[in-house]
């Protein structure tokens, strides 16, 4: 992932509407939910959330479909899923032992980040 994608998204995720709204459809995938329902669980006026889903949208973290008089929102897993890769992808490099430690006090399920440490083979100059 490219920084400049990153940045796109951490700053569609920048408000605590949009970080819930997001949260809320990866909560609900693979199905999403359409607009008056997300209106209904976040309480965002739907004149407000359309501004906030659209922000969301051109980051790429969320699709839009059309359904009849409706629109359909989903969160995209794998664009996510990559995200946290992205972050995660030279985690405590030369560190193994902290960034163990780091994931099982996280408590986040371990297949969901990547084993940078765990896995990584050692650069020159560097015990094994």
């Amino acid at each position: 992932m490219e920084t400049k994608k990153a940045t796109k998204i951490f700053e569609a995720l920048m408000s605590a509407e949009r970080l819930g709204i997001f949260r809320l459809l990866v909560k609900h995938a693979p199905d999403g939910l359409v607009a008056g329902e997300l209106s209904r669980l976040t309480g965002i006026p739907k004149s407000n959330l359309s501004f906030h889903l659209k922000a969301i949208a051109s980051s790429g973290l969320v699709s839009m479909e059309r359904e009849g008089r409706n629109t359909r929102y989903r969160a995209s897993i794998p664009l996510m899923l990559e995200v946290i890769a992205y972050l995660t992808a030279e985690c405590c490099s030369g560190s193994p032992e902290y960034c163990s430690q780091c994931r099982t006090e996280s408590g986040i399920d371990a297949g969901l980040l990547p084993a940078c440490c765990e896995n990584r083979e050692p650069q020159d100059g560097e015990m094994p």
